[in-house]
């Protein structure tokens, strides 16, 4: 198969979560009411394990540990068919909204019951909601004590609900002295600005062709991986729809995904892509020094 740009191994994440558990919803759907709510994350999941299986491409699942813990055979599939687990927190809570010790509970936690069902070491991990910002930059101290090889929290553009717009665009060190690598969800520079090039909503509310032109420009023009990621719902169209969630939320939520799985196949064929232990391997093995510590708790 002819790939768009074949000298350039992009990295694929999909974040596991529930229809019911987004960020959006937390008005709507409290969580005393999610056990109360059809679960519809392993029929979801299953259709782009099957896609990917059909196109021989790996990814990385970042996966709830709240997921793990009631669909452990969800888990085992992803790594018998070649995929790499990593975390995505226990409840998708904001960790903007915790404190440092629910937060070392919470990642110590999911990260068990991911290892547990899948029977290999997490190393990766992404907060809910990209919620790493300036507020809670000793998260990556606790991600780094956990035992976690790589975070990928950071997303540097302007977003009413997250983003560290002058945040590094290509992989850095978060800690001095200490190993863990902070990846950021990719972006493309014009001029001052940045354009989300990571997938997730964007990918399904605007036409697949500025998504397809944005990965070839980090691609071509700035010579680099891109590193994109999706939701198992946005490819679910059938899933139900709670009452009383606010306009631009349903808006967000819910358009095209009828047509996201098609557009899913085509960016399969355009790009090459895998998961981030190996798009990232030697990053996150410390073996490029270029990767230097930058220190964010002040603007650039």
């Amino acid at each position: 198969m002819a790939h768009d740009t074949p000298t350039h191994y992009n990295a694929l994440s999909i974040d596991v979560e529930e229809y019911f558990q987004v960020s959006a919803f937390e008005t709507s759907i409290p969580r005393n009411a999610w056990e109360r709510w059809p679960s519809r994350v392993e029929f979801a999941t299953g259709r782009l394990l099957d896609l990917f299986a059909e196109r021989g491409v790996h990814a990385t699942f970042f996966t709830l540990g709240w997921v793990a813990e009631r669909h452990p055979a969800l888990i085992r599939r992803m790594v018998a068919e070649g995929h790499e687990v990593a975390c995505h927190g226990y409840q998708h809570i904001r960790a903007t909204t915790q404190s440092r010790d629910a937060f070392r509970a919470d990642i110590t936690l999911s990260k068990r019951l991911l290892e547990d069902a899948g029977g290999v070491e997490v190393r990766g991990y992404r907060a809910a909601s990209f919620s790493i910002d300036r507020s809670n930059l000793w998260a990556f101290d606790e991600l780094a004590a956990a035992g976690f090889a790589y975070s990928s929290s950071v997303y540097p553009v302007r977003h009413d609900l997250y983003g560290i717009p002058d945040a590094p665009r290509t992989p850095f060190r978060p800690l001095a002295g200490a190993s863990l690598v902070e990846i950021p969800v990719s972006t493309a520079r014009f001029g001052a600005h940045n354009l989300p090039a990571g997938g997730g909503g964007y990918f399904r509310l605007l036409p697949y062709a500025l998504s397809r032109a944005l990965v070839r420009r980090v691609n071509r023009v700035e010579a680099r991986a891109a590193n994109m990621y999706f939701h198992p719902w946005e490819f679910d169209p059938e899933q139900p729809r709670p009452t009383g969630v606010p306009a631009k939320s349903r808006f967000r939520h819910y358009l095209n995904q009828g047509r996201a799985l098609a557009r899913m196949r085509r960016l399969l064929e355009d790009f090459r892509w895998g998961p981030f232990r190996d798009v990232y391997a030697r990053a996150i093995a410390g073996l490029e020094p270029e990767i230097q510590h930058r220190d964010l708790s002040a603007s650039s």
